[in-house]
């Protein structure tokens, strides 16, 4: 007799709830939402914010369908488009800047199958529409960069330690110290072989002069880059949660590639110009020397000084020195001018920031500072306003001739941070929401038919064990979808794809088991012996085949990317599920129907041809 211990059935019946409760959010439409979060550290979402939230909303009497409170922020659902865009007007204006207010699509599940982690599976881009774009890091700009800062330090050290020379500059990526006398270059290897242990030091003659080369060592280059990746990464997600989009995707392709979805975007120039922008903001002292500008203006520039053009027209002599960056900035927001109600930026600096702030104005009462903001290498004068007094405190203002949108952007930049390296956009798509909800139900209706020609094939050659087949295979689908919804993973076309290859998959390891079944009949077999004997001569054969189909899988997962990663995820997962559906839950099944007979006379698996049967019809 074919019995199931009772422990099998109860790891069954528990994979089977599981399977339901974590497939159910994905039946339950997306409805309108708006997404409260906020990019403020010191700032949290906590439930005195969702009271605050459902405060303003009563008071506007704007309805709403339900709130959720998670680690993303709190999501607020709506009936429909229109009312869930006045609720974001609302909210933006009684929140304030300090938190973003952003348009989302959510799920309408019931709030208990959220409470204990049950929720839908995230759509990828091809699905849900939005913006995709590759970009590209400068490594070579990265590298250069590094090199300015250690020309720099280098300069500081060599004049802290009293160390003569008679010239530094950058030639590539190295930088070259020239000195007049043996001895002081000695001096020099000693110090800064010290101080950067990174550097590589080579020292050789040029006539009368004694040069020491510093460059970057393999190891360092290296590092520098991969940092130069991670903190685009970290840049470029500040820049979106900035943007207000939902659920975004910034991951690492490759050694310098960087991969970035927008869901629900549709505006790719806007996307594009605050993803690609790389600014930062400078603190410089303006020139008054007399005559200093005039002569500027000739073609005759002092030496260490720029000649730029004031937004009014106006010629400006600027000092090249930096007296104070953009680093120094822990937050900027953007409002108006207090006397002459212009647009402005707000910038609060740190504590370091601060202090030299407040040292600078002290010491330059009376004269003019320029604030210069740099983008793409090139440099444009804000502001430059006269000092009138000591300012401490850390906040300062940026204003001049600015419309609202470039105050937003400016204050956007400042806020997220300036990026390591530039980076090149080497391509870019576009999905249409009305594209992403066709290619949901084309998705849907190929495995919709797929399941239903092959449940429909299967249960007419194979009866009764067809059936059974068919129950495993809804099974596996059911465990596939609950393990995709509980790992929060997100589905896109190639995972729709995956998903049909593994019901091909898993309808197959059934197959191998109901052949070994009708062979063991074939050759006289009992049918409790034919089906114990089925299962476990086929287990074997259904093991290798999967294992080795899970190699390849693993292989697409490990040195795949994008698209192929996502077909790689769902597909290797399948195999998992279908391997324990086809033997575990059909062995169950199968024990559940024929076990309690003590005396089988023969089992609903189709036309089983015997040797002796076939012997007699040829005589």
């Amino acid at each position: 007799m074919n019995r199931y211990s009772a422990w099998k059935y109860v790891l069954i019946g528990v994979a089977l709830f599981v399977g339901i409760v974590y497939t159910l959010p994905n039946f339950f439409p997306e409805v309108p939402a708006v997404q409260v979060s906020t990019s403020k550290a010191n700032i949290k979402i906590d439930n005195s914010t969702l009271q605050t939230v459902e405060g303003a909303l009563k008071a506007a009497n704007i309805a709403y369908r339900g709130e959720t409170i998670d680690p993303t922020g709190i999501k607020v659902r709506f009936a429909d488009g229109d009312t869930r865009l006045k609720a974001k007007d609302v909210l933006q204006q009684k929140l304030g800047d300090d938190y973003i207010v952003a348009l989302n699509q959510v799920s309408s599940s019931p709030r208990w199958l959220a409470s204990i982690g049950a929720l839908p599976m995230y759509l990828g881009l091809d699905l849900r529409g939005g913006v995709y774009f590759l970009e590209q890091v400068d490594m070579k700009a990265a590298l250069d960069k590094a090199a300015d800062r250690y020309l720099t330090d280098i300069r500081s050290l060599l004049r802290e330690k009293k160390v003569q020379y008679s010239g530094i500059a950058r030639e590539g990526q190295n930088v070259v110290i020239r000195f007049r006398t043996a001895a002081e270059r000695d001096k020099a290897n000693a110090e800064i072989n010290g101080a950067f242990p990174d550097l590589a030091l080579n020292g050789a003659d040029a006539g009368d002069q004694f040069r020491l080369t510093a460059g970057l060592k393999p190891e360092a280059q290296k590092r520098i880059q991969d940092g130069a990746v991670l903190q685009n990464i970290t840049i470029l997600r500040n820049r979106v949660n900035e943007l207000g989009v939902a659920e975004p995707i910034i991951q690492q392709q490759g050694a310098d590639r960087v991969v970035v979805q927008l869901p629900g975007v549709q505006d790719t120039a806007r996307a594009k110009d605050i993803l690609g922008r790389q600014a930062t903001l400078e603190i410089r002292m303006v020139n008054d020397d007399p005559g200093a500008l005039e002569a500027a203006i000739g073609g005759q520039p002092a030496l260490g000084n720029d000649l730029f053009t004031e937004r009014n027209g106006g010629r400006l002599l600027v000092k090249r020195q930096v007296v104070l960056t953009g680093d120094r900035i822990n937050d900027a927001q953007p409002g108006f001018d207090g006397r002459t109600n212009e647009p402005a930026v707000h910038i609060n600096l740190d504590a370091t920031g601060a202090r030299i702030f407040k040292e600078l104005t002290r010491e330059n009462v009376g004269k003019r500072m320029a604030i210069v903001l740099v983008e793409k290498g090139k440099a444009e004068v804000i502001t430059a306003p006269v000092i009138r007094e000591e300012i401490g405190g850390g906040r300062v203002q940026i204003s001049g001739k600015m419309n609202t949108r470039e105050a937003n952007d400016i204050a956007l930049l400042m806020r997220a941070g300036a990026l390591a390296a530039p980076m090149e956009i080497v391509e870019e798509r576009t999905v249409g929401p009305s594209l992403g909800a066709e290619n949901i139900q084309k998705g849907f209706d190929s495995v919709l038919y797929g399941f239903i020609v092959l449940s429909v094939f299967i249960c007419v050659y194979y009866g009764l064990m067809g059936i059974i087949s068919t129950i495993s295979l809804v099974v596996n689908l059911l465990l596939l979808i609950a393990i995709l919804s509980m790992l929060q993973a997100t589905l896109t076309l190639p995972g729709i794809a995956a998903v049909a290859l593994t019901l091909g998959m898993a309808i197959d390891a059934n197959v191998l088991i109901n052949e070994r079944i009708r062979e063991e009949l074939r050759w006289g077999d009992t049918p409790h012996a034919a089906i114990k004997a089925g299962y476990e001569r086929a287990w074997g054969t259904i093991l290798d085949s999967n294992v080795t189909t899970l190699i390849a899988g693993l292989a697409l997962l490990i040195f795949g990317s994008g698209p192929v990663r996502g077909f790689a995820v769902v597909h290797c997962l399948g195999i998992l599920t279908s391997m324990f559906s086809a033997v575990f839950v059909s062995r169950g099944l199968v024990a559940l129907v024929y076990g309690g007979r003590k005396k089988l006379d023969r089992i609903s698996i189709g036309q089983v041809w015997k040797p002796a049967a076939a012997k007699a019809a040829g005589q």
